[in-house]
């Protein structure tokens, strides 16, 4: 046989030879293939379930948080509402119906915190390496809650330069913060209230009207106390401008002296100021009936919602209306103040026979900032908007009237006003439960 017969018939043998050795190598290779790929499987099953149960899980707990922290809900209660919602979002995929349950659910009133665990069932597809067809799949997660109160005064600006769209859209967004503050909020409950402040020249305070001392004529003397026997006087309005005297600057209850309606004061606007309340009509009714017009007291405005705020003003408040104690750490006090432009008007320390109205900017943005500081000395933080501001001067009280420079915003249109409403208030929200 020539060599090359001989080579040719040695290359079949080995092909022969190599086809059984693939079958064998195939054969024991398949098995070990597909148990592989059953346990990949497996896995991406019970990660899935996981992961949907992780999520699940703290939706329901950040929800059922946000029921207790409204009041929708008790703490009692709290173990069979977050679970009706796990069950709800937690359960398809390949999670076996029925399984989903807490193995450990803990409301701790003390840290204001919910911890919870649960638990479900996922049917595998493949059973391999002797594991069970169902596989139990377990995740944990915790959230805080709050049962703080929470107050808030918003000081909001119906001066003449709001006339037009620019009230329009503060209506919207005022209203729209309302909203979102009681946002599920159950009845009754007055877990979180809102004062509405509206002022130009003055504050018409209403129903408060006999805390005013009416000056008929020019005075730089204390004003009489509540108490103090008066002479009947006519009164032209329920309008207030700055108290004067000792208790300028300080949120003295009117039996410590009267807040002054100053004689020179000619405009008084309409919105009569709202306080405390957890009526969301009320609110909103009182936001419907701002008209624009008058000129800028802002300091009065600020002067205002501390009143709102301050529990020495408990004794000539409405039962619901009346503050919390300042040391109270069940409440949580804040104060939003708006402007659309600088401050201008003042009467107090006013010279007799000086205007008052627009050229009193020093004064007025001065005792301001005096306020706001005293404010905050009381645990109160507040938060400022600017609207449409242009100059330095009003941007400047804005911005030392906050309690952090994260706290003052400045808007240029209605979508903006709204969005700054919106955000101080979920920020509220957020330091209820954080402090």
């Amino acid at each position: 046989m020539n060599k090359t017969g001989f080579l040719a018939k040695t290359l079949k043998r080995f092909r022969r030879d190599e086809a059984g050795n693939f079958a064998l190598m195939l054969g024991a290779t398949v098995p070990v293939l597909m148990i592989g790929v059953g346990f990949g499987v497996n896995l991406v099953q019970m990660n899935g379930t996981k992961q949907r149960m992780a999520s699940a899980l703290d939706a329901a707990l950040v929800s059922t948080a946000r029921d207790i922290t409204s009041g929708k809900i008790k703490a009692a209660d709290a173990k069979a509402t977050a679970l009706t919602f796990l069950e709800t979002n937690a359960e398809g995929g390949f999670i076996v119906p029925g399984s989903v349950h807490f193995t450990k659910f803990i409301v701790d009133k003390a840290s204001s915190t919910i911890e919870a665990s649960a638990a479900a069932r996922t049917k595998l597809a493949f059973a391999v390496f002797a594991m069970d067809a169902e596989q139990d799949i377990a995740v944990d997660a915790g959230t805080l809650y709050s049962d703080k109160k929470v107050e808030v005064a918003m000081m909001l600006d119906v001066t003449g330069s709001m006339a037009g769209q620019k009230l329009k859209d503060l209506k919207v967004a005022a209203k729209n913060a309302v909203s979102t503050f009681l946002a599920g909020q159950a009845a009754g409950s007055d877990r979180v209230r809102l004062s509405v402040v509206p002022y130009a020249d003055a504050v018409n305070v209403g129903s408060l009207s006999n805390v005013i001392h009416y000056e008929t004529g020019y005075t730089t003397a204390e004003p009489p106390k509540l108490t103090d026997p008066v002479a009947v006087s006519y009164h032209p309005d329920n309008c207030a401008t700055e108290r004067k005297g000792s208790n300028q600057f300080s949120d003295a209850n009117p039996n410590a002296g009267k807040i002054n309606r100053d004689f020179r004061l000619a405009f008084c606007p309409s919105a009569k100021l709202q306080p405390l309340t957890a009526d969301k009509a009320k609110l909103n009714a009182t936001i419907d009936s701002f008209v624009a017009n008058g000129y800028t007291a802002g300091h009065i405005g600020v002067q205002w919602s501390w009143y709102m705020l301050s529990p020495k003003w408990k004794t000539v408040l409405p039962a619901a209306s009346r503050p919390g104690n300042y040391n109270d750490k069940k409440v949580m006090k804040f104060a939003i103040l708006m402007t659309d432009g600088e401050f201008n008007t003042a009467f107090a320390g006013v010279a007799n026979g000086a205007a008052t109205r627009g050229a009193q900017g020093a004064r007025s943005r001065a005792n301001a900032e005096t306020l706001c500081a005293e404010m905050k000395k009381k645990g109160i933080e507040v938060f400022t908007i600017g609207f449409q501001l242009n100059t330095a001067a009003a941007k400047g009280v804005m911005k030392k009237c906050a309690s952090d420079t994260s706290n003052y915003y400045e808007t240029s249109n209605g979508g903006e006003l709204d969005a700054a409403f919106q955000e101080i208030a979920r920020n509220i929200e957020r330091l209820t439960i954080a402090h």
